[in-house]
């Protein structure tokens, strides 16, 4: 696979990994590898940053939307996170609401699915 969908994947910026990484085509066992026993310097982009968006908007508890309606478009590195979490802005407290709720949403949707599949089935 290419080194993007590899780092994408990894959850890490592709322009942080080395250059080796993104020269190079990361096959499905050598992307297993990395999962299973990170090098260092994966560990250490894990621990601080700058995470990619879908990894900011996990730590901050929001969709990836809700990062783009409150602006925040750049990767944020762990300290960064962290504050944002210390300081609970209003935005962050109304997308986690958000986010919640459709969650709690699609998890009922899911049960009535297969509690109806079930149905069917039976």
């Amino acid at each position: 696979m290419k080194p993007a969908t590899a780092a994408k994947k990894l959850g890490v910026l592709l322009e942080l990994t080395p250059a080796e990484f993104q020269e190079g085509v990361v096959s499905r066992d050598e992307l297993n590898a990395l999962q299973a026993d990170p090098p260092e310097w994966l560990r250490e982009l894990r621990r601080t940053g700058p995470h990619p968006r879908p990894v900011v908007a996990a730590k901050l508890g929001v969709s990836i939307s809700g990062l783009a309606r409150a602006g925040v478009m750049d990767p944020l590195t762990t300290d960064e996170i962290e504050a944002l979490k210390e300081e609970f802005p209003e935005w962050l407290r109304r997308e986690r609401n958000t986010h919640a709720e459709v969650q709690r949403e699609a998890a009922e949707l899911k049960a009535e699915k297969a509690e109806k599949a079930g149905r069917t089935q039976a």
